[in-house]
């Protein structure tokens, strides 16, 4: 029983993975329980905001609001989001022009596929990117102030850059940046306010919060296998071919890889190895699966819905690593 617990503390992420996959194609593949399922779905509507906030709400706790201003590492990383998306939006007009299907079953599916890429570079850094980072050992405070950066920039760019790539897009600059903003602030500003007053003015709540320092990740597990299910879901209902769902799926696993890379590469120049190595590659999926949905094609989403799975393998590994470090 204790090398159970003991598994289930060091690969809590993989195994919110396996429960979320296993759960949905479970009630999708029986029929007896497909009127549970309908009862069960109006639950977890409820359930998965609500984990996500206490998930913010428990680690906005811990956060040095002192230490919540803009450093060297943020721009070097907005720097680098800034120039993923130049090169991915030149591939993505140069696929609309060109005859080429690659692999695909034609130029469209290629643009598709970037397309898909493309919402996992130019959405904002994760909301739940402090717990991450927090149990890697990095700062919460300066990576809380990155979240909102990052969460700005992304509210600014996508209104601009979308509407380049499909000319079906109407949605006014200014109201599609209010929509944004508006997503992220409930998710992000909330919590982080609350923090703040439960810091000051509810202080023994504080101090148990601080005294349960895996409260927060654990929350984000949670979280994290009814985000797998939704993603399960979409790849499982998607009209999309199987070729093109699996170089969605390759394409997601290399730039996963590569932003997490690039961000760790400035950070070590930057003095911030692990804060910047979160920012640039953890991302808020649930905001670009959105973007996918209100700009481009429904298809396109699944490349954050595969992209969700690939960061947190990557973040499963860092904390294996950074345990056995510690251990050591």
């Amino acid at each position: 029983m204790n090398n159970l617990i003991r598994f289930l503390k060091d690969w809590t992420l993989p195994v919110s993975i396996t429960v979320g996959t296993v759960c949905y194609l479970t009630f999708y593949y029986v029929p007896q329980l497909d009127e549970l399922g309908t009862q069960l779905a109006p639950v977890f509507d409820v359930i998965f905001p609500l984990f996500v906030f206490l998930t913010l709400l428990v680690t906005f706790c811990k956060v040095d609001f002192h230490q919540m201003r803009p450093h060297r590492w943020h721009t070097g990383i907005l720097i680098a989001q800034l120039l993923l998306i130049a090169i991915n939006i030149a591939v993505i007009l140069w696929a609309k022009q060109s005859d080429s299907s690659l692999f695909l079953e034609g130029p469209g599916e290629v643009a598709l596929l970037w397309e898909a890429v493309l919402t996992c570079i130019i959405g904002p850094a994760a909301s739940a990117a402090p717990v991450v980072t927090g149990k890697l050992g990095g700062n919460i405070s300066t990576m809380t102030t990155y979240v909102l950066i990052s969460s700005l920039a992304s509210a600014l760019l996508i209104p601009l850059v979308f509407p380049m790539l499909e000319q079906t897009v109407h949605v006014a600059f200014f109201d599609a940046f209010l929509i944004i903003l508006q997503k992220v602030s409930i998710v992000l500003l909330l919590p982080l306010v609350l923090g703040w007053f439960i810091q000051h003015f509810a202080k023994r709540l504080c101090r148990w919060v601080v005294s349960k320092p895996n409260l927060s990740f654990y929350c984000w597990a949670i979280s994290l296998s009814i985000t797998t299910g939704i993603t399960v879901k979409n790849i499982v209902h998607s009209e999309a071919t199987l070729s093109l769902l699996l170089a969605i799926a390759a394409a997601t696993f290399v730039l996963c890889w590569l932003q997490f890379g690039i961000g760790r590469v400035i950070g070590r120049h930057l003095g911030e190895e692990v804060n910047a190595g979160q920012a640039l590659f953890q991302k808020n999926t649930a905001l670009s699966i959105w973007v996918a949905y209100m700009y481009l094609h429904p298809v396109a989403s699944i490349g954050a819905g595969c992209y969700v799975l690939w960061q947190n393998i990557i973040n499963s590994i860092e904390l294996w690593q950074y345990r056995k470090r510690a251990d050591g």
